[in-house]
């Protein structure tokens, strides 16, 4: 082979080789840009505002889980058409509540190396009012009805309530004086009327009271969970029932709902939902056949709400809290709501 022709076949194998690479970039390019563009039959979304203060139409505030430039973004619909068109806010969440025109917003912090995460607490107009580093993933959030408390849940170790070797961290914030109870281990704990110690205690799920006082959550210690009743001025959890997670107080403060692990369902789908008569310690078993994995969200007395798996990442259904009726599809491509008037 002449010399022309040795040059012209390594020409044209590097004119092949670069357009390989070149569309292999194109391709990888494209496909990271998938979760950029909106899926066809998704949810309609629009830019605005939204607001959490207190107007004369109900509507829900949440995460939305649509592919597009608006995933993970606090939006708004409402309540009354929740299929409608969705109100982008622009304010990403992972894990989200709001009340009484405060809200919470988890957050995760892009690094060059890794990630961090921060708690946000908005205002009406999701403006921050202040920001709390977090020592792990975001997976609870809740405000009180006033809007005065909040609080937040963290895994510090393992990633899933299914895991056996998962910890968790619970803080409190008032967000009237700045008070900030880093993790909810801090308090002394009654269980079955004896003081309790013990290196594995673990706390998550608050739900308040509306006397900004008192709070109810899980407490996990010697392989068992129970519903606690808290006490912010005294400092003190009380244990009330076994085998509860995720607690969410009604309305009326007159029950919970909550996920309960049953026997012989799947280690990686253990959980039934239930709701709590507090005054009987009934449980009555809700229609929902599926396992949740969620603090549910009241959406008035007789309604709960809680996220499953769907195509986006999760969808939120409801049923009835007195263990009638069926489930429904509430909001597709949707998590972490609040229902606010």
């Amino acid at each position: 082979m002449t010399l022309r022709n040795r040059l012209f076949v390594l020409f044209a194998a590097i004119v092949v080789l670069g357009g390989v690479a070149a569309a292999s970039l194109l391709h990888a390019a494209d496909r990271a840009g998938e979760k950029d563009r909106p899926r066809a039959g998704g949810p309609a979304i629009v830019p605005g505002r939204v607001s959490l203060a207190s107007g004369a139409d109900r509507r829900i505030v949440f995460r939305n889980m649509a592919w597009g430039p608006h995933r993970d973004e606090l939006v708004t619909v409402p309540a009354d058409a929740p299929a409608g068109r969705r109100t982008a806010s622009g304010v990403r969440c992972l894990r989200f509540h709001a009340s009484g025109g405060t809200g919470i917003c988890l957050q995760a912090v892009r690094g060059a190396v890794e990630d961090s995460y921060r708690a946000v607490v908005v205002g009406p107009a999701l403006q921050e009012r202040a920001h709390y580093p977090l020592p792990g993933v975001p997976t609870r959030a809740r405000v009180s009805p006033s809007g005065r408390l909040v609080a937040w849940t963290v895994f510090v170790g393992g990633d899933s309530y299914a895991s056996a070797s998962f910890s968790t961290r619970t803080a409190v914030l008032d967000t009237s004086t700045g008070r900030l109870t880093a993790s909810l281990e801090e308090f002394r704990v009654v269980k079955d009327g004896k003081e309790h110690r013990a290196a594995d205690t673990n706390f998550w799920g608050v739900t308040f009271s509306r006397d900004d006082r008192h709070f109810y959550a899980t407490m996990a210690t010697g392989g068992r969970t129970y519903l606690v009743r808290g006490d912010l001025t005294a400092r003190t959890v009380t244990t009330l029932h076994q085998n509860v997670e995720c607690p969410s107080l009604s309305p009326d403060e007159t029950r919970v709902v909550y996920k309960k692990r049953v026997a012989g369902a799947p280690a990686d789908a253990p959980w039934h939902e239930y709701v709590l008569d507090l005054t009987t310690l009934r449980e009555t078993a809700l229609a929902e056949p599926r396992s949740v994995d969620d603090q549910a969200v009241w959406l008035d007395d007789h309604t709960v709400s809680y996220s499953l798996p769907g195509d986006y990442g999760a969808d939120l259904y409801t049923v009835p809290a007195d263990g009638s009726g069926a489930p429904k599809r509430l909001l597709t491509a949707a998590l972490a709501p609040a229902f606010l008037k």
